[in-house]
């Protein structure tokens, strides 16, 4: 457990990505199996514990503390694990701090009655480096600058092999990963994975701005429609079945609609929609597939879900992936005219000659529901990453909305002492008495520092009244919010949500009585 919080903190304090990457190589090179196996789970998010959570951390605090100190320390502090490893008082005389495997497996095995003893004992064992490591583990987010994809690089540069390779095995591999770093070391068999189930890392686009096409070729390129749903990756071999979203996650369970007789022998790249009569429904009909393990006969029924498919990037075994763009087209059409699966429908190229004429068709996209356009050069081969100049991607323009900034909620990580998180509001008729504001979105990125700095400073001067970490401000400040699309939704006062909201301009010259109307948003609402 030592050598695991002596990592979060060092990481937390080292703001490089080549400083991260030389921390995680020497913890996984010095740390014995299996806890270097378990501090990478933890890194790369695979750790979950049933009982332990963060209503637990709540709970043994206040048989420690005095709840009114530790309020007011979470609300300056802004994180429960830090403020809950400074606040803790430790009992009994100190002992020698866990292992990470012993900690891992008892919040992993431990019932819920035993769990508050064992969680106690390690927080009095342990000094605060070791508590606040202790208790990331309980509350999830390490935030300490390092995903999943950081955490595999250092990995793939300790053992001189390819991240992609690594990508390919992750999810047929469980912590503590024993016979993946036994690989990496030259001490045995590369891992076998998923048996042609797993993830591929996935090829993406970077965005175009439109003064780089001239130096761009249309005859180089296909274009495709940008769908507004997610990416996902089919991996189908011996009546198996696996979906996985962009990140490697698998969520096949959610979508059993889609895997369906999917008796084939391939990997596929495409969109997953929600697809009626042949027509793509709004993103807001995925929404409501999305984030849930399993799903009802009424659902599946209501929101039928269909993959839109890009590319084909294995077929009967044969890895597709380094031949051009252009061939694999051509075997992505032959294979789908062979195929007679509903759920399963070959994205169309979109013909054109000039960057004018691509110009226009984005421009109307919109109103077919279709976030832009997709160009991929044809002679493009599928590389796991974001390469630079093989594929961009042109979304439509965003929609534009000034809203009343009404709530203001502190950060966390190292926001935790600005107010970052805003909600803001439009104006309503009131049955005709008058106008209110009413939320209609919530933002948390968009502005630089400096602007974030300037609204943290507003805030504090502006407050009307406290809730705990939320604020609320006199409605004097106009946000432009930008959002890629309006839906309708009944979980909202205002009856509206927006995909994607961010603050594009603080709008210090506006008053605030000239802001947007709930109506004037509402006639923004995508096609339903």
């Amino acid at each position: 457990m030592k050598a695991f919080a002596a990592l979060l903190d060092a990481l937390a304090f080292a703001p490089q990505r080549n400083a991260k990457l030389r921390l995680l190589q020497r913890y996984f090179r010095e740390t014995p199996d299996p806890d270097r196996g378990y501090g990478l789970a933890a890194l790369t998010g695979t750790l979950t514990f049933p009982h332990a959570k963060p209503a637990l951390i709540r709970s043994l605090v206040g048989t420690r503390t005095d709840p009114v100190l530790f309020a007011l320390s979470y609300d300056y502090v802004g994180d429960l694990a830090e403020t809950a490893a400074l606040l803790w008082p430790a009992e009994g005389e100190a002992s020698t701090p866990p292992p990470l495997a012993r900690v891992v497996a008892t919040l992993g095995c431990a019932d819920k009655a035993q769990l508050p003893g064992q969680v106690t004992a390690f927080l009095d064992a342990l000094d605060e480096s070791g508590r606040f490591a202790l208790l990331k583990l309980i509350t999830g987010g390490l935030r300490v600058g390092v995903s999943a994809r950081l955490a595999k690089t250092a990995l793939a540069e300790l053992g001189s092999v390819d991240v992609a390779e690594i990508e390919e095995l992750w999810h047929g591999l469980k912590p503590p990963y024993g016979e993946l770093f036994a690989w990496l070391e030259g001490r045995g068999a590369r891992p076998t994975g998923h048996h042609g189930l797993g993830f591929r890392p996935m090829m993406l686009a970077t965005s175009l701005a439109e003064a780089e096409l001239d130096a761009l070729d249309p005859a180089d390129f296909a274009a495709e429609w940008k769908w507004d749903g997610i990416r996902v990756q089919v991996t189908a071999r011996g009546g198996e079945a696996r979906l996985w979203s962009r990140t490697g996650e698998d969520i096949t369970r959610a979508f059993p609609d889609v895997v369906a007789r999917m008796t084939f022998d391939a990997v596929l790249d495409g969109e997953l929609l929600v697809v009626r009569d042949g027509v793509v429904a709004p993103f807001n009909h995925l929404q409501q597939r999305l984030g849930r393990k399993t799903v009802g006969a009424k659902r599946l029924n209501e929101y039928p879900a269909a993959i839109m498919v890009y590319d084909l990037l294995m077929e009967n075994g044969e890895d597709l992936r380094p031949r051009p763009m252009e061939q694999r087209r051509r075997r992505l059409e032959a294979w789908t005219r062979q195929l007679s699966l509903p759920q399963v429908a070959l994205s169309p190229l979109v013909a054109f000659s000039t960057w004018d004429d691509l110009a226009g068709m984005r421009a109307a996209a919109r109103d077919d529901g279709i976030e832009g356009l997709m160009l991929k050069r044809w002679d493009s081969d599928y590389v796991p990453g974001r390469p630079k100049g093989p594929w961009f991607k042109w979304k439509r323009a965003p929609l534009t909305v000034d809203c009343v900034l009404m709530y203001a909620r502190r950060g966390h990580g190292r926001r935790s002492s600005f107010y970052s998180d805003y909600t803001f509001g439009c104006w309503q008729e009131d049955n005709g008495v008058g106008r209110a504001l009413v939320p209609v979105g919530k933002a948390y990125f968009g502005f630089t520092d400096a602007e974030l700095a300037e609204l943290d400073r507003w805030v504090r001067a502006h407050t009307m009244e406290r809730y705990g970490p939320v604020r609320a401000v006199r409605p004097e400040l106009v946000l432009e919010i930008a959002c890629d699309s309006v839906h309708p939704s009944a979980r909202h006062k205002s009856g509206l949500a927006m995909r994607f909201p961010r603050v594009q301009r603080i709008r210090w010259d506006k008053p605030a009585g000239e802001a947007d109307t709930v109506e004037a948003l509402r006639a923004l609402i995508a096609r339903v």
